[in-house]
């Protein structure tokens, strides 16, 4: 079974770091990453980890807002292997549904729309997700090419999503694969 899943495990990612948050809807003072197979963009003050860390190809995070914050919105990045399993955007986006609806009994399904942009089609959901410990807000692009499967999530806390959406959104919409 295709674990798409992997990168929810970040819901309970807890970390500490800098405090106040800057929300910014410009990107000026924005850092690339130009990896050979993408490029993606993120605020400067936000926390590049290439680690590995989950599963992931990277985890951007944003600052803690303050000490007594413990959850550190996110973007992370799944890539999967798809060789041989012949399966496409339709196929990836049906099995991860189904995956959601099964490993969650609180789960809240917001938006779940098809994507072309630019030339580039994706799979876009957006979902809530109560864990135990956070009230969690997932916004997931879904890509599927040259086998190869692309799970971008930006990760929030459900009370403060519309605070990072346009953040989160823009890192999102900064992800560029390269062909």
């Amino acid at each position: 079974m295709i674990k798409t899943l992997t990168s929810l495990l970040l819901i309970s990612y807890v970390a500490v770091g800098q405090n106040n948050v800057e929300q910014t809807s410009n990107t000026t003072n924005w850092k690339s990453l130009d990896h050979h197979s993408y490029s993606i963009k993120y605020p400067s003050h936000w926390e590049l980890n290439e680690s590995g860390e989950m599963g992931t190809s990277l985890i951007i995070l944003s600052p803690l807002e303050s000490e007594k914050d413990t959850f550190r919105e996110n973007v992370n990045l799944l890539i999967q292997d798809l060789t041989g399993l012949d399966i496409d955007l339709d196929q990836y986006t049906k099995i991860s549904e189904d995956q959601m609806k099964s490993m969650f009994t609180n789960y809240t399904l917001i938006e779940n729309k098809r994507i072309n942009k630019n030339n580039d089609e994706f799979h876009k959901v957006i979902y809530v997700v109560d864990n135990g410990f956070y009230l969690l807000q997932f916004e997931q692009y879904f890509r599927v090419s040259d086998d190869k499967a692309y799970v971008l999530t930006f990760t929030s806390e459900k009370e403060k999503f519309e605070t990072y959406r346009v953040t989160g959104e823009k890192i999102l919409n900064s992800f560029l694969l390269k062909k």
